[in-house]
């Protein structure tokens, strides 16, 4: 008999810490890698969150290589380099997959989602096919904001039944916009997908019933209400007054 948590396409990722030769470079040193061991997928929505600097978008692009991803974003079926600055974590990662292959896939990164734009567009230049850029809306994405763009293909590409890792999808969305994306991501979810994504929006990371990991010097599994990201937005929308007067002082 099959368990259930083995029909999720991504179980876990364990760091191979025999492999490691010095704990003393990069990205070995940072403390929550150090101490990664094993990560544990939730089925629908697992999310990484934790202050600038932890390995949140590091750990996050080592599984998306590892998972066979080109590190700057989209398909497994892009391959274009702007700049190879990704780290070597992939090499010593260890992904334990379920028994389901996922029909679709993507890796999406607000930092490297302009190279990825701009190689939809040298693929259609190119013709010989059907257009790249009908699967993400039909307009061109240099032709839109980078919040409205970003969005179009989080809405138009991701087609269910697929693995999809987001890194920090709020840097290019409006508060509204990341509240549409919570309920795509809720559509999806219904359509036998699995997220994992990067965050430090209190807003992306209220989704119900996922998993929460908050990174310090570890990974601790944690409750919404218990991330540092809530309590801190909480505590400034609840004393706006007298929180502008102690950072003003």
């Amino acid at each position: 008999m099959i368990e259930k948590d083995s029909m999720q396409y991504l179980r876990s990722a364990i760091l191979e810490t025999e492999r490691i030769e010095s704990f003393s470079s990069y990205p070995f040193c940072l403390p929550a890698i150090k101490n990664l061991g094993t990560l544990n997928f939730h089925p629908a929505v697992t999310f990484i969150v934790g202050e600038n600097g932890t390995g949140k978008s590091t750990l996050l692009e080592a599984i998306a290589v590892a998972c066979g991803f080109n590190p700057e974003g989209g398909t497994k079926n892009f391959n274009f380099s702007s700049m190879d600055s990704h780290s070597i974590l992939y090499k010593h990662i260890r992904l334990v997959k379920g028994v389901k292959m996922p029909r679709d896939g993507f890796f999406l990164r607000a930092e490297s989602f302009y190279n990825l734009a701009t190689d939809i567009e040298r693929l259609d230049s190119s013709g010989g096919g059907p257009r790249v850029i009908d699967s993400y809306g039909g307009v061109s994405l240099h032709a839109q904001s980078h919040g409205e763009s970003f969005f179009a293909a989080f809405m138009n590409r991701f087609g269910g039944k697929g693995l999809y890792i987001l890194d920090e999808p709020e840097a290019t969305l409006s508060p509204s916009r990341q509240m549409a994306m919570i309920s795509r991501i809720h559509d999806l979810v219904g359509q036998n997908s699995q997220f994992i994504i990067a965050t430090h929006s209190p807003i992306i990371m209220a989704y119900p019933n996922a998993s929460i990991y908050q990174l310090t010097d570890r990974f601790e599994k944690v409750a919404y209400e218990d991330t540092d990201n809530y309590n801190v937005t909480k505590s400034f929308l609840n004393n706006t007054g007298k929180m502008l007067d102690i950072l003003m002082e």
